[in-house]
């Protein structure tokens, strides 16, 4: 069945442009698409493949070696004839789930031990080089996956190393991925790797809504037809892009146009110097694509939109975007910088005097603070300022989800030991191996330099590595924990923690409780942006129903432990320890805390004042959890606390 046509496509004009400059230009570093569910993300990227030009390669090179140039090191090589064959450019897909073998491709080390030949598989790295890399959901990526997709695209190279064996390939492509940002963000070293990004939602038109299931039926019912009808359309646009790509080398970047995204930058407050880059790169494709040989101010505007978005963003917790007033400022800004006044007689000249600075209006309070209206009530309290967190482990050893947290089996991570010889799992341990099969080799008739081996003698190492757990919150909303100042410190740590958890590629989930229930706020997800702003905006009042709080947690890990049975829980509790809702409140919280006892749990304790009852250490000694103050939650308090204990100078 043929693909759905690039052009039929109804709307997403930056998504359009988007790809098509990905593909003019391959150096931009590709594109990241972010939107709902259902909105042809995928369907627009595999249609793209069909409208790029093929691509010459070696005759029987595995790694599409150009034979322009062909790759010194590539596994197939020397290759001494440049004999060629055109191929269309691949789109390769990277499933979420893919092994790492899969990936970067595997050696075969039962025959380089047996016969002292490396025999390399390629993998999908080697099968994208010199086309398209697509990764659909792309934040759900396994971590190691993520690291290898970062070496690759900053190197241009893929290398896989085995007990002491290495081969090493060429491996530039386009990276292009999709993802649903309710389902989790992106790790930042990933996300800055992608050149653009473009953000897409279904149209409220109910006209254009229309169209596009008048076509998507009009597709199913005759793929081969209405592929037909955009044939010509589609063959005009790739006609389009190969000239651009034509034209590419010729483009000029004046050193206006530089000021102007270098201007843009500073004024977005981007980190390091790709924006720079990327940005630049990117105004030279949409120049070529436009048919002009020089780079103007519209092509910097556009490149910017699409370039800037994802780089703004100073933690995982805000919205990716650029205000379209800053960029026209910047490009004014630039523009004034180049073209001196008429009485322009040096530094200072013409230069208004400085502005005394703009009292805050009283009635405002600083940003992240709470407001009061008229009436002197209270809003929802916001959190202050995130931290660097104390790392808090599950205990034990584990076999779950890669990540970053727990210690666990894994097939990946230091070797720890040798697996008994009927787990034949994981990759083979060379030395253990060898010793297996060494006391054999006699009887096998062993003869020249090779070892015999048997499938009996295959040993496979035993590694221990880090896994990603679920931490769950299950966090106090009551009227004693209501107190401003207090309040806005446990969002603020519990922000901390959820920060932490997003790099150690933790779910997460949040119980909340107050007046004389509990609700499950969160249910568990990998978007740690969804629970920050669900606890953003946390009221609070009333009693506390302590024991409906850890009975809600409890049946949350119960139904979590038969949906991801691997991912082991951290059970993080925010409270005072108070428990005033219902008869006997405090009785019933012990014997609810009684039903946790299994479970790695931390109680963060934030009772406050001079005069403290110790509950949350009581509960924290029911529920056998780590008991926390408030203010020992951050990183740098526990090292206070041991240069303290250990009398050296903080």
């Amino acid at each position: 069945m043929k693909p759905y046509p690039f052009t039929a496509v109804v709307g997403l004009p930056d998504l359009r442009l988007a790809l098509v400059l990905s593909s003019i230009s391959p150096a931009v570093g590709g594109v990241l698409v972010r939107g709902e569910k259902g909105t042809a993300k995928s369907t627009m990227v595999r249609a793209l493949a069909g409208l790029l030009p093929g691509v010459d390669v070696v005759d029987g090179c595995r790694f599409s070696c150009d034979p322009g140039a062909p790759d010194p090191l590539c596994p197939d090589g020397p290759h001494d004839s440049t004999a060629s064959h055109r191929r269309p450019a691949k789109l390769v897909e990277l499933p979420v789930g893919a092994a790492e073998d899969r990936v970067i491709g595997s050696l075969h080390l039962e025959r380089a031990l047996a016969e002292g030949v490396t025999d390399f598989q390629p993998g999908l790295l080697a099968a994208a080089h010199r086309g398209l890399l697509y990764v659909d959901e792309v934040n759900l990526l396994h971590d190691h996956l993520v690291d290898t997709l970062l070496d690759a695209a900053a190197m241009g190279r893929a290398t896989v190393e085995r007990e002491g064996v290495s081969v090493s390939h060429a491996a530039r492509f386009v990276l292009i991925g999709t993802m649903n940002p309710e389902e989790g963000e992106l790790r930042p070293q990933l996300l800055d790797r992608f050149g653009l990004t473009v953000e897409v939602a279904s149209s409220r038109d109910p006209e254009q809504r229309v169209e596009v299931v008048r076509r998507r039926l009009a597709y199913e019912a005759d793929p081969d037809a209405f592929a037909a009808q955009y044939a010509e359309e589609d063959a005009r646009l790739a006609e389009e892009i190969e000239s651009a790509q034509k034209l590419l080398p010729a483009v000029k970047l004046p050193d206006d146009a530089l000021r102007q995204i270098a201007e843009i930058c500073a004024s977005f407050e981007v980190d390091g110097m790709r924006a720079d880059i990327v940005t630049a790169r990117t105004a030279v494709a949409h120049a070529a694509w436009a048919g002009r040989d020089e780079v103007t101010t519209d092509d910097v505007r556009v490149a910017a939109r699409l370039a800037l978005p994802h780089r703004r963003r100073r933690n995982p917790f805000d919205a990716p975007g650029i205000s379209e007033e800053q960029l026209e400022q910047a490009l004014q800004d630039a523009e004034s910088s180049q073209q001196p006044g008429p009485e322009d007689d040096g530094p200072g000249s013409g230069s208004a005097p400085d502005e005394a600075p703009q009292e805050v209006p009283q009635g405002d309070a600083p940003q992240g603070q709470p407001q009061q209206n008229a009436g002197g009530q209270q809003k929802t309290v916001g959190a202050g300022e995130t931290f660097k967190a104390r790392v808090f482990r599950v205990k034990g050893m584990g076999e779950g989800e890669r990540g970053r947290r727990s210690r666990a089996i894994t097939d990946s991570g230091r070797t720890i030991g040798v697996q008994p010889a009927s787990v034949r799992d994981g990759r083979p341990h060379l030395v253990a191996t060898v010793k297996a099969a060494a006391p054999h080799q006699k009887s096998r008739g062993r003869t020249g330099a090779a070892l015999k081996l048997r499938p009996e003698d295959l040993r496979y190492a035993l590694r221990e590595g880090r896994e990603g757990n679920l931490v769950l919150f299950c966090v106090d909303a009551s009227g004693s924990m209501g107190a401003k100042a207090r309040m806005r410190e446990v969002k603020s740590a519990v922000l901390s923690l959820l920060l932490d958890a997003y790099q150690r590629r933790d779910k997460v989930g949040l119980v909340t409780f107050r007046g004389n229930a509990a609700e499950l706020a969160l249910p568990p997800t990998i978007s740690v942006d969804a629970a920050a702003s669900r606890l953003e905006g946390l009221p609070t009042g009333g009693r506390t129903p302590l024991a409906e709080g850890l009975l809600e947690a409890a049946r949350v890990l119960r139904v979590e432990e038969i949906r991801d049975p691997r991912r082991r829980p951290l059970l993080v509790v925010v409270t005072d320890g108070r428990a005033t809702s219902g008869p006997d409140a405090v009785a019933r919280a012990q014997a609810a805390a009684g039903l946790l006892g299994g479970v790695t749990s931390i109680v963060m304790d934030c009772e406050s004042g001079k005069m403290r009852l110790g509950l949350a250490a009581d509960l924290a000694a029911h529920l056998g959890a780590e008991h926390v103050p408030l203010a020992d939650v951050a990183a740098e308090s526990l090292a206070s606390a041991v240069r303290a204990r250990t009398g050296k100078a903080a």
